[in-house]
């Protein structure tokens, strides 16, 4: 069930959205484990036509929280400053929830290249290589946003 959120006024939109998502470091992954607790991971990410991308090694226990329950959440926060003498913090975040399914053929190359565009981009043709060599050894994952929010204290 999603809830509406508590604080209209920081509340950001379509254009932030995607700013947020565009230029995020990381993100956390959840998802629910077999004894029923969440379970987060952080992780490296990239946003794609719409949809949220990571990759892993081919298992694990993401992986296997995935195979039971596929309905995730996902969050990244960015622009962080901490205001001591507010007692507060800025910062832009978006929680993503979905559905999470693995992406095969022609996609996976397309995504593990614009890993390699976000998180090394001045190494794109040596990136290149590096997907050849290891696209067998890894699994994408792509997350399928059913509902986006977006909240940001300027």
């Amino acid at each position: 069930m999603i809830k509406e959120m508590r604080r209209k006024d920081r509340e950001i939109f379509n254009d932030g959205i995607e700013e947020v998502l565009i230029n995020g470091e990381y993100g956390t992954l959840a998802t629910t484990g077999e004894d029923g607790y969440p379970y987060i991971v952080p992780l490296n990410y990239v946003y794609y036509n719409k949809s949220l991308y990571f990759h892993s090694a081919k298992e694990g226990y993401k992986l296997q929280n995935i195979e039971r329950d596929a309905k995730i959440s996902f969050c990244v926060v960015t622009s962080t400053e901490v205001l001591p003498s507010e007692f507060s913090t800025k910062y832009k975040s978006v929680i993503a929830s979905g559905v999470a399914s693995q992406v095969t053929d022609d996609l996976k190359d397309i995504i593990l290249l614009q890993f390699v565009d976000k998180y090394s981009h001045d190494f794109l043709d040596e990136g290149k290589k590096y997907i050849e060599k290891a696209k067998d050894r890894v699994k994408v994952i792509k997350i399928n946003i059913q509902h986006l929010t977006g909240k940001a204290r300027r």
